[in-house]
């Protein structure tokens, strides 16, 4: 692209760039959001409010599978990432 090309996308500058720091903070988002080892966490930490008994059993069993729905998301990721088509 030359200079002129340059000069004409000039005024669309700040919608790009708004659009890649959109697309950065969702990879990130995702990344954490399919991060096992931030699952663990969340388990331990949801494992701990029940112990103490600021949740109930009930409550803890819905946040619970919530989380293992989202473990069982990246293990199909994963398989679907290493399978050949």
């Amino acid at each position: 692209m030359g200079l002129i090309g340059s000069l004409l996308l000039l005024p669309m500058a700040p919608a790009r760039a708004t659009g890649w720091v959109l697309r950065q903070v969702t990879a990130e988002a995702e990344r954490q959001f399919y991060d096992p080892a931030v699952i663990q966490s969340e388990l331990a930490a949801l494992e701990r409010r029940l112990q103490s008994g600021e949740i109930s059993e009930a409550e803890f069993d819905r946040l619970e599978d919530e989380l293992l729905d989202r473990l069982d998301e990246i293990r199909r990721r994963q398989t679907e990432e290493t399978t050949p088509t």
